[in-house]
């Protein structure tokens, strides 16, 4: 499926020449990734909406609703079937699944408010399938090297989130914590403006005017090359190694209120810096850091993972032509 300037292209990816023209149908929703809703009509997105609406203002409904729904939430959703097309089935377990892909609007819907929606498209992509596999299109290299491909994805995500993410536990970030926050904690941070200049001589012709009386964010609206001169020159705070070494350096000697007296050269030109202020930073809280935390050992478990893998396997690589590469440095 294609989705090129707000159209969806069947019957497949890339497509199909020689054989007549594709399929064209005007793009629906999108799911919580972008990616095109396959075979939900603009019908049943509209019935998605309606359904909720008329949910939210109907007691009746509501009360008819949640019987069904507590009495789904005691059976397993793989093995409550909700329709039959032809010899196939639909479960539970599947319109749940497919809940996961809708927009976030529609995702936090209760499962009963979406429901007729959900079971007709889910339907709709049996009946499709189905007729997809009786033309025997699954035999088709090029259909086959896409099933693998979404075949390797769908098993390195489980395996991922079976092994990596049980790691994750919460002692294990908050002993990241402890050595995160051990490092953010008295850091001198600095809030300061600059202006940047092409040469020196315009440099020392801005420390001039600023001699006289200029003012500072009005001289760099008017003379930094730098983006920042839009706005005054405010580069906001900053750690000192957030910057080139030349221009911490003289940002951090200066005392807040004032501006360098001689130009500062740096790989990007010629610097006059006004130093605001200065602080000496605080940890962020745990539950404010947790997710970034959880993040960044996430990618190390997983790099850890693959280097074991790799050292475990051999590994051979070829460019474009067939002729044996090394591997990246």
């Amino acid at each position: 499926m294609l989705v090129r300037d707000s159209v969806i292209w069947y019957p497949c990816d890339p497509p199909v020449h020689g054989g007549g023209a594709p399929v064209r149908i005007d793009a629906g929703p999108t799911t919580a990734k972008g990616h095109p809703m396959p075979f939900l009509r603009s019908a049943a997105l509209a019935a998605i909406a309606l359904l909720a609406v008329t949910a939210a203002g109907s007691p009746l409904l509501a009360q008819t609703a949640a019987p069904a729904a507590e009495k789904a939430a005691d059976l397993d959703p793989a093995k409550m079937v909700v329709a039959k097309v032809g010899d196939g089935e639909v479960t539970l377990a599947d319109l749940i699944a497919m809940r996961e892909d809708l927009p976030p609007q529609y995702r936090q819907m209760p499962l009963q408010t979406i429901y007729p929606a959900l079971l007709e498209r889910a339907i709709d992509g049996r009946l499709i399938a189905n007729t997809a596999r009786a033309a025997d299109l699954a035999k088709r290299e090029d259909v086959a090297r896409r099933i693998r491909r979404a075949e390797d994805q769908v098993l390195s995500q489980v395996y991922l989130t079976e092994t990596i993410a049980a790691q994750v536990t919460e002692d294990a970030l908050r002993e990241r914590y402890k050595t995160f926050a051990a490092e953010q904690s008295g850091r001198e941070e600095a809030h300061a403006s600059h202006i940047l200049l092409d040469t020196e001589d315009q440099a020392k012709a801005v420390i001039a005017d600023l001699d006289k009386g200029g003012d500072f964010a009005a001289l760099a609206k008017e003379r930094s090359t730098d983006p920042a001169g839009a706005e005054g020159g405010d580069l906001g705070w900053f750690s000192a190694e957030q910057m080139v070494p030349e221009f911490s350096q003289a940002a951090f000697a200066l005392t807040p209120g004032t501006y360098s007296k001689e130009p500062v050269k740096s790989q990007f030109g010629w610097h006059v810096i006004k130093l605001v202020e200065k602080r000496t930073t605080e940890a962020p809280a745990f539950e404010q850091v947790r997710d970034q935390l959880a993040s960044e050992l996430s990618r190390e478990l997983i790099t850890a993972k693959l280097d074991t893998l790799r050292a475990g396997v051999k590994i051979e690589r070829f460019g474009p032509d067939g002729t044996p590469i090394p591997a990246p440095q």
